[in-house]
């Protein structure tokens, strides 16, 4: 990341905390966050999503920071499969092909949910791994489930592809499918930064 990129998420990030007498070592907190964003491939997103739960993250946890980007976007993935669920009940006109790639989207969204339910509890359970093996193995569940999550996100936008496919709907949908694929990969990169650190740890 670029210098003045880093000096304008530290200042963004102080500003927030200084806001909250609740948060410990404020100044650390921010230099943790900050720093496990860099990892991420939209760290000025990564900052903004989880600076609203510093307080929840203890003294430079990689699991916690992995584990609250993780639940951010299940909640932030079922949102969007329930809104876009709702555009068939409440826009009936729609043209057969926006149909069927709204029907493709709401299912995708779907398996994208579930997966990523299945890795916010994947990830608490490897956390108390004790052997090696099994929080690699427990590891690369979350990570197989993330990746498969954000390829159903983006799966989600390829039934829009087209001139024919222009439209609101489309820009509705993209908008919010877009966000929540960036929250995945950024959750995504956390867990990885997760398995490296603590993989080394293991003898």
């Amino acid at each position: 990341m670029e210098p003045k990129n880093t000096i304008f998420l530290v200042l963004l990030l102080s500003t927030i905390l200084q806001s909250s007498s609740a948060t410990p070592n404020p100044s650390e907190l921010v230099r943790f966050i900050v720093t496990s964003c860099q990892t991420t491939r939209y760290p000025l997103l990564c900052v903004h999503t989880l600076s609203a739960y510093a307080t929840m993250i203890r003294h430079k946890n990689d699991q916690d920071l992995a584990q609250i980007a993780l639940t951010i976007s299940l909640s932030r993935a079922r949102s969007v499969a329930i809104f876009v669920a709702k555009l068939t009940k409440e826009t009936p006109s729609f043209k057969r092909r926006e149909y069927l790639a709204i029907k493709d989207c709401i299912e995708v969204l779907g398996n994208s949910v579930d997966r990523l339910g299945q890795s916010v509890k994947e990830l608490g359970r490897a956390g108390h791994a004790v052997a090696g093996e099994d929080f690699m193995w427990k590891m690369s569940n979350v990570q197989t489930w993330v990746s498969a999550a954000l390829t159903d996100e983006t799966t989600c936008l390829d039934g829009f592809s087209g001139r024919a496919m222009e439209g609101k709907v489309k820009k509705l949908i993209r908008l919010k499918v877009v966000h929540v694929a960036q929250v995945t990969s950024n959750a995504l990169a956390l867990v990885n930064h997760f398995a490296e650190k603590r993989s080394a740890k293991i003898p």
